[in-house]
């Protein structure tokens, strides 16, 4: 498929960023990366639909709602390599989101490595989402998250089927880091042609946020997780994305058990592509996305 002009400049911007040069980086260097991070996003619209502010633990979050919005919340998980976030692009997407459903979003700006690890990180995950059902039933509830934002909604659910609790409607994970080891051999193939993330980086942010914990222990590789019983899940994938090779081992499993699934694969697209600005193939896709949302019953 031949790609948009807007496609080949959102490489150029990503190229003159240098964001495939700070992940390439080992240590990473976190501190520079979060200098992108927007944690109160200005101008008019978020002034006007940011109805309030709370703490969950550690966790800052952000609700974003129309005054009309009936009784369905989207818990928002942003990625950020479990070291940043969230970024301009994600509160532009919660923004589209906003207007084109009718959805309360929560902006779930959890704690970050290397200040906190995975455990602490995964018990705040788990303390929004209970306290999301202080004020919906689960079935009015869906999550959305890129990258380790989908690391960790998967690891939540795989934690709620475990300990039998009610489960969320429906999950969108945009490219979501699914095994933190990277040791996938197609991962080095896919590194000479990724624009954005490199495994050498990419790795020493999950050792970061790792701590003790092992780094295929499901709590941050949920790939090694059981997948029985998943709510319907709907998956984008890029292929110039390293972390491509292993989504497509989650699709095997999550057929496997029967999981109601979509899957949307863009060719030639890198990492978390349906929220990057500018992009025509990036509208479409979010196109798709706020489809599904609005098709939810």
């Amino acid at each position: 498929m031949k790609q948009s002009f807007t496609y080949y400049l959102t490489l150029l911007v990503i190229k003159l960023k240098g964001l495939k040069k700070n992940f390439s980086k080992d240590p990473i260097d976190f501190k520079r990366i979060r200098k992108e991070d927007v944690y109160h996003p200005k101008g008019r619209f978020f002034k006007q639909h940011i109805t309030k502010r709370f703490k969950v633990l550690d966790s800052e979050v952000t609700e974003i709602k129309k005054e009309s919005t009936p009784n369905k919340l989207l818990l928002f998980v942003h990625g950020g390599a479990f070291i940043s976030g969230p970024g301009q692009h994600h509160w532009d997407t919660i923004k589209i989101i906003t207007k084109q459903t009718d959805y309360t979003i929560w902006m779930c700006n959890y704690p970050k490595a290397p200040e906190y690890n995975i455990s602490e990180i995964s018990e705040n995950v788990n303390s929004i989402y209970n306290e999301a059902l202080k004020n919906y039933k689960s079935n009015q509830i869906s999550l959305i998250g890129d990258s380790v934002g989908g690391t960790l909604i998967i690891a939540l659910i795989q934690r709620l089927i475990t300990n039998k609790q009610q489960l969320p409607n429906k999950l969108i994970l945009v490219s979501p880091v699914m095994d933190s080891s990277m040791t996938n051999s197609e991962i080095d193939i896919i590194d000479v042609i990724d624009p954005m993330l490199s495994k050498a980086g990419l790795l020493s942010a999950k050792k970061m946020c790792a701590g003790h914990v092992d780094l295929k222990n499901e709590m941050i590789s949920p790939l090694y997780g059981n997948f029985e019983g998943f709510p319907e899940t709907i998956l984008f994938l890029g292929e110039k994305d390293i972390t491509y090779p292993d989504q497509k081992l989650v699709v095997d499993k999550l057929k496997a058990a029967q999981v109601k699934i979509k899957v949307i694969e863009g060719e030639n697209m890198p990492h978390i592509w349906p929220f990057l600005p500018i992009m025509k193939e990036a509208r479409l896709s979010l196109n798709e996305i706020i489809k599904e949302l609005n098709t939810t019953k």
